[in-house]
């Protein structure tokens, strides 16, 4: 199990970045959530199996690959009982 955290930036709100990568993480065995960032970043925790979570994030970046300029993807501490993936406000 494992978890991590990504930083979007470039024009990643106001295109459906969050409902997309809700979209997409709900077709995975993954949990955690995406928020908008008053910088005009995504921030995105992403928990599950590291294989689950790569295939999660290719497929997002796949997705919104014109809107994104960088992602910056770090290891972030496991958090238990997470059951879902949200958007957060």
């Amino acid at each position: 199990m494992q978890r991590r955290e990504i930083r979007y930036t470039g024009r990643v709100q106001g295109v459906g970045f969050r409902a997309t990568a809700r979209a997409v993480a709900r077709r995975y065995d993954v949990t955690g959530w995406v928020r908008n960032e008053p910088d005009g970043s995504v921030r995105m925790h992403v928990q599950g199996e590291p294989a689950e979570i790569d295939r999660c994030l290719g497929e997002l970046a796949e997705v919104m690959s014109r809107y994104i300029d960088h992602a910056a993807s770090h290891e972030a501490a496991v958090v238990e009982g997470d059951a879902v993936f949200e958007i957060r406000h």
